[in-house]
C-alpha cells in the first residue's frame, strides 16, 4: 500500500511535467516554424556565356560558387538580414582549397566569401524583414562600386512589385578613365574625390554617375542617389540572374 501510495502521489507531478514539456517543444517547433517561414531563398543563376563565380554575403552555409553559363545556386538567408549582397565574379582561378584571385569581384581570395568583393562588381543588395511592425524586405541593384556583369534581381513570390534590370552594355561603352581589367569603375573608386564619394556635405550627380544612369535608370549610381528601394513582404523569395 505504502508503494502504491506514493505512485499515486508522484503521477500528477510527472504529468504535470510531461504537459510543460510538450508545450515546450509546441512554442519551440512555432518558433521555428515561423523563422522558416520567413528566410527567403534566392535563386542565382547564370545565363552568361561564360563563367561566373557567384558571391554572396550572407551566402548560408557557403559564400560563393562557380557557376558555369545555365547553371543555379540556391541560398536560403534568415529573416532580419541587413545590408546583404550578392554579386559575380569575373576572371577566377582557385586552388583545391578555395584559395586564388579573381579580376572583379575578388574577396579576399577566397572561394566562399565572407567579405564583400572589391570594385567593379555590379551589386544585388538587400535588407530582409525590416520597417518594423510591416515586416518588409528591400532590395536594389546598386552600380556604387562599379559594374562587371549585367544583371536582373526580382521577386518570385506574388504580391510584390516588378524587379529590376541593369542590361546595359556598360564595359564596351565604360568612359576610359573608369576602365580596369574585366569591369567599369565607379568614379568614387577611380578617383577617391569627396566629389564623386560624398564624404561630406552636399552631394550632386556627375557627369560619371549620369552616364551609368543613363544606361541603368533603376540602379542606384552615387550615395545620395534618390532611385526607390524596392518593397516585398518578408518571406518573399527572389531570384538573381547575371547577364538576363
Amino acid at each position: 500500500m505504502l508503494v502504491s501510495s506514493r505512485i499515486t502521489s508522484i503521477s500528477p507531478k510527472m504529468t504535470i511535467i510531461k504537459s510543460l514539456s510538450n508545450m515546450t517543444f509546441l512554442a519551440i517547433a512555432l518558433c521555428l516554424s515561423s523563422a522558416i517561414t520567413q528566410a527567403a531563398r534566392f535563386n542565382v543563376t547564370n545565363t552568361c556565356p561564360f563563367t561566373v563565380w557567384a558571391a554572396a554575403v550572407p551566402g548560408g552555409p557557403s559564400g560563393g560558387k562557380q557557376l558555369n553559363s545555365g547553371e543555379s545556386w540556391a541560398i536560403d538567408v534568415a529573416a532580419g538580414s541587413q545590408n546583404a549582397r550578392i554579386w559575380a565574379r569575373t576572371g577566377c582561378s582557385f586552388d583545391e582549397s578555395g584559395r586564388g584571385r579573381c579580376d572583379t569581384g575578388d574577396c579576399g581570395g577566397l572561394l566562399e566569401c565572407q567579405e564583400h568583393g572589391t570594385p567593379p562588381n555590379t551589386l544585388a543588395e538587400y535588407s530582409l524583414d525590416q520597417l518594423n511592425s510591416s515586416n518588409s524586405d528591400f532590395f536594389y541593384i546598386s552600380l556604387m562600386e562599379g559594374f562587371n556583369v549585367k544583371m536582373e534581381f526580382s521577386p518570385t513570390s506574388d504580391g510584390c512589385p516588378r524587379g529590376i534590370t541593369c542590361n546595359a552594355d556598360i564595359i564596351q561603352q565604360c568612359p576610359s578613365e573608369l576602365r580596369t581589367q574585366g569591369g567599369c569603375n565607379n568614379p568614387c573608386t577611380a578617383f577617391k574625390t569627396d566629389k564623386y564619394c560624398c564624404n561630406s556635405g552636399s552631394c550632386r550627380p556627375t557627369g560619371y554617375s549620369n552616364f551609368f544612369k543613363n544606361k541603368c535608370p533603376d540602379a542606384f549610381t552615387y550615395p545620395k542617389d534618390d532611385s526607390l528601394f524596392m518593397n516585398c513582404p518578408g518571406g518573399t523569395n527572389y531570384k538573381v540572374v547575371f547577364c538576363p
